[in-house]
């Protein structure tokens, strides 16, 4: 039996059940009708012929009455047309006779009525008025009175036939109404309680089939659906058991080669030196190299969230670098030694962790996870601090000479200390070039360095924000004449003040204006543009020099970084101590250019709002 055919027979016991049901409320029903129907037979005739008698009773005395009166011809027309009706009526009265006691009081009737025409026939004979008068009122009038009590003996037993049949009904239809009530919840339950029978074992297959796809879909590749039936379910059933009786086929042959590849792969990152951590898109670790579990103390069988027994600064970097790779943002790659975080890892002291992440991707290319690896940079920043510390120290030391140096070479040139030649003041006007841009390059080593080891103090005051771009420009405005490149201007007015160290900020449009100018030909423009937006002011530099190709764009911004083809003159840090300045002001930095198209940097510095 199909499924379809199952499901069908289901719904007969409610069939059934609707059938009985209208069943017993047509025969109930017929049985009301038919008990309503005798009581129009047996009592509504006799009641409609005893008042019909009793109305030409009445006027058979009317036709008395107008005899007596004088008017004897209307009153014989009278009687006379009565006693065929009457006499009719009583006949059918004595055809009906119904209830026990209505035939001798049907014969009473008879037997007054006779007596009564009689007495009539009597009444008639009388010539004079007095005589009929009297004959009226000794013989005529009690036979009247003793004919219509008895019809109304007869009216009365057929009314209360009536009443009483009426009550016998009146209790019918309340035993009806219990009766289908009754009949309603028996077919109700019977209909619910085999059809919810017939469904359950028609459905129980497939519970059988759904606990067994359970059971598969946890791992348990032995999981069978026994179903018996040629039906549709019976058919899925055994599909099923065949699909997965060749998957644990599949399962063992390809089971060994998993464990092995997988054995192979834990080697592979175990032998790394680097700890390396796989985390799922949700934060939960779902694997770790030896490294990681000696350098953060992580075991994948601790249970738990086992990322919480790591130290917090280190659970945050994790957690930005997870977040940056699953955020579909690609690889995440460190923009120096700055982003190192410090791990008490040994009794020999902390070692320096460089994080990096790649994404893990799913079947569908999703991303689905992270592989985060902290180098360990530990010599590396160390030699770097090293470096730090030697370029800052050769500044400092190249400063006092370098200025003694200058004022020597300004006064030879002013002439102060002897007249000079022409190609003498050549040459010192050289030197005092050379002398202003080993100056800049000291000054820039001074600043990284104050940055590098955090000590850059900013002095945060409100100042005009034209005036600050103004003497950006005024500091170029020399260098721009000479190289035949116009300065322009624009502030919104909607930013009037802005509030940021001046000085550091100067040193930023100095450089970002200066760049600019540097890299702009002649005839053309560089302009500087400030905005609110939000809740930051815009700050803009754009030029219309030869443009930055976009594979050097994220690398400008790098320390001692100079791109192809820059002028000779500087040591590749102004752009990166920008950067360190605007991010000390909690603002950020970018670039937007295209070769040929020119250049715009940008910068945004938080502002309070004006009121």
């Amino acid at each position: 039996m199909t499924l379809r055919s199952r499901l069908l027979l289901a719904q007969a016991p409610l069939v059934l059940a609707l059938l009985f049901l209208g069943a017993t409320a047509v025969i109930t029903l017929a049985r009301v009708g038919r008990a309503g129907q005798r009581v129009l037979e047996d009592n509504y005739r006799s009641v409609l012929a005893t008042q019909r008698i009793t109305e030409q009773l009445e006027r058979m005395d009317s036709a008395a009455l107008f005899i007596i009166a004088g008017e004897r011809e209307r009153g014989l027309a009278q009687q006379a047309a009565q006693r065929p009706s009457l006499e009719a009526e009583l006949g059918v009265q004595q055809h009906n006779i119904t209830e026990p006691g209505e035939a001798e009081a049907t014969r009473r009737l008879r037997t007054a009525w006779t007596k009564y025409r009689e007495e009539f026939e009597v009444f008639l004979q009388a010539r004079d008025a007095e005589a009929a008068r009297t004959r009226y009122f000794e013989s005529l009038a009690p036979a009247f009175q003793e004919a219509k009590a008895a019809a109304s003996s007869v009216l009365a037993l057929n009314q209360d036939a009536m009443v009483r049949k009426n009550d016998r009904l009146r209790q019918q239809s309340g035993q009806v109404n219990t009766l289908m009530v009754l009949a309603v919840v028996a077919a109700l339950g019977f209909g619910l309680f085999f059809t919810t029978s017939l469904v359950q074992r028609a459905l129980r297959p497939v519970s059988v089939l759904s606990q067994a796809v359970r059971r598969l879909g946890q791992g348990d590749v032995e999981a069978r659906a026994v179903v018996e039936g040629r039906d549709e379910i019976a058919q899925l059933a055994r599909d099923f058991n065949t699909m997965a009786e060749r998957l644990g086929q599949y399962r063992k042959s390809s089971l060994g080669e998993l464990l092995q590849a997988q054995a192979v792969s834990q080697a592979a990152i175990d032998s790394l030196p680097d700890p390396v951590l796989v985390l799922g898109a949700d934060g939960g670790l779902l694997n770790v190299n030896a490294a990681a579990e000696e350098v953060l103390r992580l075991r994948l069988d601790a249970g738990g969230d086992a990322l919480a027994r790591v130290e917090p600064e280190v659970r945050a970097v994790l957690e930005r670098v997870r977040a940056h790779v699953v955020g579909g943002r690609g690889a995440y790659q460190p923009r120096g030694y700055e982003e190192a975080v410090r791990v008490e890892a040994s009794p020999e002291g902390g070692r320096w962790l460089l994080p990096r992440g790649s994404p893990v991707h799913g079947e569908t290319g999703d991303v689905v996870g992270a592989t985060l690896i902290l180098q360990d940079v530990t010599r590396l920043r160390r030699f770097d601090e090293l470096k730090n510390d030697l370029v800052a120290t050769v500044a400092h030391e190249f400063r006092t000479p370098l200025t003694s140096l200058r004022m020597a070479i300004h006064l030879m040139a002013e002439g102060v200390v002897g007249q000079v030649t022409e190609k003498q003041a050549d040459l010192l006007f050289a030197a005092r070039e050379d002398c202003e841009r080993l100056q800049g390059i000291v000054d820039d080593l001074l600043d990284l360095s104050r940055i590098q080891a955090g000590r850059l103090q900013l002095d945060v005051r409100e100042v005009r924000a034209e005036a600050l771009v103004e003497q950006a420009l005024a500091a170029q405005r020399a260098l721009a004449e000479d190289r035949g490149v116009r300065l322009s201007r624009f502030l919104s007015p909607d930013l009037e003040t802005v509030r940021v160290d001046p000085d550091r900020l100067q040193l930023v449009l100095g450089n970002l204006v200066g760049n600019g100018v540097k890299h702009t030909p002649r005839g053309g423009e560089v302009a500087v543009r400030v905005s609110r937006e939000g809740t930051h002011a815009r700050f803009e530099v754009r030029d219309t020099g030869e443009g930055i190709p976009a594979q050097e764009q994220a690398r400008i911004f790098e320390r001692f970084y100079r791109a192809p083809g820059a002028p000779t003159g500087g040591a590749g840090l102004g752009l990166s101590i920008a950067r360190d300045i605007v991010q000390a002001h909690g603002g950020e930095l970018g670039v937007v250019s295209a070769p040929g198209q020119g250049s715009t940097f940008w910068f945004t510095l938080p502002q309070p709002e004006q009121g």
